[in-house]
Parts: C-alpha cells; sequence; structure tokens
C-alpha cells in the first residue's frame, strides 16, 4: 500500500524502507489490515497495490514481521524494487467511518 500520490511512479517504486531496511514491506490479502491501522491511522489517501509475484523483478521472501509479536503472521517481503508491470491492480484503500481499515469489499469477494 501507498499513498495515491506515490503511485504510479516515474519509474520504480522505491518506499523508504527499501533504502533503510533493503526491503520492501508487502501484506496478504488476510494481513493488509494490521501494517494498515498499526502504521496509517488517520490516512485518506491510500491505495493497494495488488501485485503478481511471478511478474517481479525482484526476488520476495514470506518472514517474520519487523515489529510485533514473533508468532505472528508472516509478512512477504520484496527485496527491490517494484516494478510497475507486476501491479495487476491498483485498489482505493480508505478506512471506514471509524477510522479502522478492513479489507475492500472488491478483494473480499472476488
Amino acid at each position: 500500500m501507498c499513498g495515491r500520490d506515490e503511485w504510479p511512479p516515474q519509474d520504480e517504486y522505491r518506499p523508504e524502507s527499501l533504502e533503510v531496511e533493503g526491503f520492501v514491506h508487502c501484506s496478504d490479502l488476510g494481513t493488509v489490515h494490521l501494517p494498515a491501522n498499526q502504521l496509517f491511522s488517520g490516512r485518506t489517501d491510500l491505495v493497494l497495490l495488488v501485485i503478481d509475484p511471478a511478474r517481479l523483478d525482484a526476488p520476495v521472501r514470506w518472514e517474520r514481521p519487523v515489529v510485533g509479536p514473533p508468532d505472528g503472521p508472516w509478512f512477504p517481503h520484496v527485496y527491490g524494487p517494484i516494478n510497475p508491470g507486476a501491479v495487476i491492480d491498483v485498489i482505493d484503500f480508505p478506512p471506514g467511518p471509524d477510522g479502522v481499515f478492513t479489507l475492500p469489499a472488491v478483494l473480499a469477494n472476488p
């Protein structure tokens, strides 16, 4: 996920985490609400980038979260920039009226 003004990039998507931590934080459909609520509370400009891992130019590794319980869910980390050709859809991701993020209906009921 990223801010609406960050997508599409001029070339490749390179969030700050890539420079600082060496990878891009990603989520699956079952966990996308966790980082959204923890890291992006109050934001109303988010979009979800739906990524086809087979189209990525960089490797993906499923790993324990950087923050949170060690027995919590694992997350996909992309070890390189996100090439635009790997993004197969971009979906608005506003919080609900209560400010809480949940999976958009379009993804929950494909």
